[in-house]
């Protein structure tokens, strides 16, 4: 008997190749591949959970027609050398994760997002990015990159923290002199400066050496990015500022895209839709997880208030739009458009959920 189930069991294992060798499944025409730096780890990040969910989505979805790869920690390369893939026409790479960086450089336009001081909250930036006006935004990435737009996640968790080995930011006179390693983007020196502070253009892999010798006194990352990399280690005061919103904007390359079936491009843009939307609850979860671990590995932690944000903002703000405008060769249109948009969001969202939930 024992052998009987042995021998069924052994059958159906057997057969379950077969069973997805259906006519259907051999009908494999599409290869989704998606390339991102974010680790292939379940809990310790917000897009990659995502990413498996919007696997799972597209191949029930669509029979198994289009089969989702995903090759996270940088495998298939930096970010601009997947970018250049999927604008390439998406033969080898379909598709890509960009932080903001990376994506300036296929559509400069992206560098508007990096205002400083954009968003109050979570629920305000989800809005915005999720929003039509900024769908229409995006939709300039066809013309200038041949890459299509999904959604953006937020990097990292979205908002910003200073670390540093001086003394505990909690208003904007206490960056006064203060020496802070910032990614080499321009945009981010010119407000160090505005605030007050120095400003030391370093690449990533430089951060904890600068720190440790003295060559930077300080540091902004994503609270998730400054306890899993140790930053408690080499500098002793953190502050929740927000003065900085990362952005990971998804790209699908057109070409891909279009060469779809129109019922597997709608697939495309709803499964993505909805993993976007997992990915910002996973974000916020995973943010304020690390915040309150901030606090408890840095000798001193501080939640800047929205007066002194507001404060600085208006310190920061002008600075940032004369470079993006001067500098860097923005329209001052478009800014202006972007920062009412949001604006108008943050007026306009509370006053929602009062008169839905508070009446």
């Amino acid at each position: 008997m024992r052998f009987n189930k042995l021998a069924t069991v052994t059958a159906i294992a057997a057969a379950l190749p077969l069973a997805f060798s259906t006519p259907g499944a051999e009908a494999q025409e599409y290869e989704m591949a998606i390339a991102t730096l974010i680790p292939e780890n379940l809990s310790n990040n917000s897009i990659y959970p995502a990413l498996v969910h919007f696997k799972n989505l597209v191949e029930l979805r669509t029979d198994g027609e289009v089969v989702v790869s995903i090759f996270g920690g940088g495998q298939l390369g930096s970010e601009v050398e997947t970018g250049s893939q999927v604008q390439a026409g998406g033969r080898a790479l379909q598709s890509t994760i960009l932080t903001s960086g990376a994506m300036s450089s296929f559509y400069q336009d992206y560098q508007a997002v990096t205002a400083p001081f954009l968003f109050d909250d979570w629920r305000q930036a989800w809005a915005f990015f999720d929003s039509e006006w900024f769908a229409d935004f995006m939709h300039g990435t066809i013309e200038a990159a041949d890459m299509r737009y999904l959604g953006t996640f937020d990097d990292g968790g979205g908002f910003v923290a200073f670390t540093n080995n001086e003394r505990l930011i909690k208003t904007v006179e206490d960056l006064e002199g203060l020496n802070i390693r910032t990614e080499e983007n321009p945009a981010h020196v010119a407000v160090m400066r505005a605030l007050g502070a120095s400003a030391t253009p370093l690449p990533w892999g430089e951060l904890i050496t600068a720190l440790e010798t003295g060559l930077a006194d300080g540091q902004f990352n994503a609270p998730v990015i400054n306890t899993t990399f140790g930053l408690d280690e080499v500098t002793d005061y953190t502050t929740l500022t927000g003065h900085v919103y990362n952005s990971a904007p998804w790209m699908v390359s057109e070409a891909w895209y279009q060469s779809l079936p129109e019922e597997y491009r709608r697939v495309i843009t709803e499964a993505a839709r909805e993993a976007i939307t997992l990915s910002h609850g996973a974000s916020g979860a995973l943010a304020t997880a690390s915040w309150q671990k901030s606090c408890e590995l840095f000798e001193e932690c501080y939640l800047m208030p929205a007066e002194e944000r507001a404060r600085m903002a208006e310190i920061a703000r002008p600075a940032w739009k004369e470079w993006i405008v001067n500098d860097y060769g923005l329209d001052a249109q478009l800014i202006d458009d972007l920062l009412a948009e949001v604006a108008s969001l943050g007026e306009s969202l509370p006053e929602e959920a009062y008169q839905r939930y508070g009446q």
